[in-house]
């Protein structure tokens, strides 16, 4: 695998906050790779990062609801997106659901691993396979299944 990722960060404003005390807390990771997000989070990661004196290759696409997580699917798509971490509000409805929901389908059907929360971000971020240069994550396999 990769040495040096790219790496999606997208958070909705409820979470933004915990996106940001994530990010930093994560940033001596974070700050060896590329960060690519949605505006405004990525504006307010960048902040956090310079006021703690941290440098790192941040680049924000359009904030969320104005096309911010389709720029970052179409990225998926591409194959230049390593992983993905969505911090969702499940308690708020979001008026661009239907561009989260395919930023979410496009990393499943494309393979890319998704967090949607600090745990599994944190899991993710840890994993040996990322420094495993043997390791290639396999294509998804879509067959139709025959039933007997």
């Amino acid at each position: 695998m990769k040495k040096r990722l790219t790496i999606a960060l997208v958070a909705h404003d409820q979470r933004k906050a915990d996106m940001v005390d994530w990010a930093v807390y994560n940033a001596e990771m974070l700050s060896q790779h590329k960060i690519v997000c949605t505006g405004t989070t990525g504006s307010l990661i960048k902040q956090a990062f310079e006021d703690k004196g941290i440098n790192a290759d941040i680049e924000c696409m359009n904030s969320g609801p104005f096309g911010g997580d389709a720029e970052i699917a179409a990225l998926v798509v591409r194959k230049q997106i390593d992983l993905a971490v969505f911090l969702i509000d499940d308690l708020n409805p979001q008026p661009h659901e239907a561009d989260i929901q395919m930023l979410l389908r496009q990393c499943r059907v494309h393979n890319v691993p998704i967090a949607c929360n600090r745990y599994s971000a944190d899991l993710m971020i840890t994993s040996t396979l990322w420094d495993n240069e043997d390791y290639k994550p396999t294509e998804p396999i879509y067959k139709r299944f025959k039933r007997n």
